[in-house]
Order: C-alpha cells, then structure tokens, then sequence
C-alpha cells in the first residue's frame, strides 16, 4: 500500500491555524497507523466496520467535532473539516461513521432537541458509549425527500410511528435512531431508542461499495415513543432534516479530498517505481500529464473547501455553497480514483492497492446526501431563481 503523499502546492498550511494543522496531522497518523492496517481484512472478510476503534476514535473527538459542550471537542468548521479528509483518506465508511453521528445524529438534537434530550445522548454519543443512525431515505424516495411515507400520529402524550427507511448508516449498531416522519403539523424527528417495540433492523448485504460500512433498513410497526423524551421539540418542517443534510454535505466536500490524495499518491509511487520499457512509467508524457490533471484538482478542491470552511466558520454560509463543493469534490475525487485505477493497470483491480476500493466508495458518495444532480439542480435554482422541472 503506498505511502501518504500530502498535497499542498499553494502552501495552504500557511492558512491554517495550529488547532486546525493540529487536528488534521492527529486524525492522519490515526488512519495511517490504527486504520489502514485494517480495512483490507473488513472489506474482503465479510464488509464490516472496524467498531474496535469506536472509543479511540471518541478519545481523538472525532463525534460531533464541531459541535460545543457535552464533551465534543468544539473544533473550528475547516479542523472539523480536515478531520473528515484525514478519515476519508482512509476509507469513506470511516468518515461516514464519524459524519453520521455527528452530522445527522448530534448537530440536530444539539439544535433542536430539549434540554433533557442534550444532557441524556450527547455526552453518551461524543464519547462513544452511544451511537446514533439517521432515519431519512426510504426505499421508494431517496432525494425526493418530499414524498416520504413514514408517518407519525399523535395519540395524547405519545406517538405511534410506521413506515421504514433504508439505506442508514450504522442501522443496527445504532442504540438511538433519529426518524423523520410526517405528522399533520408536517414533518417532525422522532428518538427510537434500540429495542423499542415494533422497530426493527435489518442490514443490506451484496454491496460493491462501502463495504466497509454498515448500511440497514429501518422498520416501524406501531412504534409507540414518548412526546417529551423522543420528539426533537425545535425540529418543526422539512427545513431541520434538510439542515443536517447540509452539515453532513459539507464534512463530504472535504472527505472526497482525502480520497483524492489517498489515490493519487498511491498513482504517484506506484508509476515512480513501476518500470516501462527501460524507464520509470512516470517519466512517460501520458503518465504525467495524467498525474499533472490529478494534482491540479486535488488543489483547486483544497481551495474551495477551505474558504466554504472559513465562511461557515464566520457565520456567512448558503447551502447552495455546500452544494457546489460536494458536487465538485466528490465528482474529482471519482475521477481520480478512476485515473489512479488505470495507471496501476492490472494490479489496480486486486485489494493489495486502494484506488479500487476508493473508486467504488466515491460511487456511492457522489449519490448520497444529494446525487451529483441534485446539487446540479439546487445551484441552477440559486443561479436562476427558477426551479427547473
């Protein structure tokens, strides 16, 4: 496997401050020394997640990193943000752990949920002793978010939920899953705690990617919860599941860079030491000119993210922006990945080398949290001021 090789042409250390330089070399020696020499064994064994690094990965910070009090550790957007390239570099099912559970689980009880509900499940969560599952897509609508069927019905000081979801990272090793459903009042989040009667679990097998990831199916079959201790009080219409998502957008801007570097440095060693009719294949005109294209957007990815980062980090962020960089990163980084695949030739398609694997992640981040054209179709409504049809 080859050696991480950073990319940093425009010296953005420079733009960083310690904190951030600081976190992002943390979670880098993490993946590289803790991670990486486990991945291959889970993905071929039986595509499972390594859940043994769960409270290491808690003692680093890395759930709900940008998150205040509770225990998070209250990193800035662009440290949270290079903690989520650093976990990609990995493996994208690393980073979508750590960005389910701070994303989609913690940023939305921390925004909309009750006191009580912050005191019981954040500490618990940030510290890994919990975690928690996002309960939006179902199996007939995934962006089309407006037509979900789970429904929940207020029965005095409870509520019965039906419907199911699927596609839900970390499903059944979840011990809270956050549920939306559709009430009169619209659309409110829901606390299912593990083992609540009529909530079942069940996980999806036969994925080419993200086999290094749990990914379930959320059943609910008259699922009675308690208004106080499970309704997300401050979570009132489609815009609060709608805000996670966009929290979630923007840690995957910056984890697509962290697969990018990962498969361009293993390109980069690989063509250095792979010799070809009497001489390195990096030194032949398409190999460079291949690894010039992977370079230069690996840079101009950097420069996005980091000043998405820096204007959510002073408070003047639009979604439609999260959109452009998750559009725009994860459609390079696939590209790369591809790029990478076909350098390494024969040898690109067999566990040993990574640019596979992250090749066929990327297949599946460019359609989550929005497909490539959704995000198309939200920056020509900002662009335009129409909504296409």
């Amino acid at each position: 496997m080859a050696e991480f090789s950073g990319v940093d042409f425009l010296q953005l250390d420079a733009l960083l401050s310690d904190e951030e330089r600081i976190a992002r070399d943390t979670v880098r020696e993490f993946v590289s020394k803790e991670f990486l020499p486990l991945v291959q064994e889970h993905v071929r064994r039986d595509g499972s997640f390594p859940m043994g690094l769960v409270p290491r990965m808690a003692e680093l910070g890395l759930f709900g990193a940008n998150l205040t009090g509770y225990g998070c550790a209250g990193m800035s957007n662009v440290a949270y943000g290079l903690v989520m390239q650093e976990l990609e570099r990995g493996d994208s099912g690393l980073r979508s752990f750590a960005s389910v559970q701070g994303a989609l689980v913690m940023f939305p009880i921390h925004s909309y949920g009750s006191d009580a509900q912050k005191e019981r499940w954040l500490p618990r969560l940030a510290a890994g002793r919990a975690i928690g599952c996002f309960g939006l897509t179902e199996p007939d609508f995934g962006s089309f978010v407006t037509g979900m069927r789970t429904r929940a019905e207020r029965r005095g000081d409870r509520w019965v939920l039906n419907g199911s979801k699927r596609w839900i990272t970390n499903g059944s090793v979840a011990d809270v899953s956050l549920v939306w459903a559709k009430t009169e009042a619209g659309v409110r989040g829901f606390l299912v705690e593990r083992g609540t009667p009529g909530f079942d679990v069940a996980d999806i097998k036969g994925k080419f990617s993200l086999r290094g990831s749990i990914t379930s199916e959320l059943f609910l079959r008259d699922v009675e919860v308690a208004d106080t201790e499970s309704r997300l009080p401050g979570a009132t219409g489609l815009g609060a599941p709608l805000s996670c998502l966009t929290q979630a957008r923007y840690g995957i801007a910056w984890g697509a860079i962290g697969a990018a570097m990962a498969c361009y440095a293993e390109a980069l060693r690989y063509t250095q030491e792979r010799v070809v009719q009497g001489g390195p294949l990096a030194g032949k005109q398409l190999t460079q000119a291949k690894l010039v294209d992977m370079f230069t957007e690996i840079t101009k990815a950097q420069l996005l993210a980091l000043r998405v980062g820096q204007l959510k980090d002073a408070g003047n962020l639009h979604h439609a922006m999260v959109s452009m960089a998750k559009r725009n990163n994860v459609d390079v980084a696939l590209g790369i990945a591809r790029e990478a695949r076909d350098l390494l030739g024969a040898n690109g398609i067999v566990d040993d080398y990574q640019s596979m694997r992250h090749m066929v992640n990327l297949e599946t981040v460019r359609t989550y949290e929005g497909t490539h054209d959704v995000h198309t179709l939200i920056l020509g409504e900002h662009i335009t001021g129409l909504r296409a049809i």
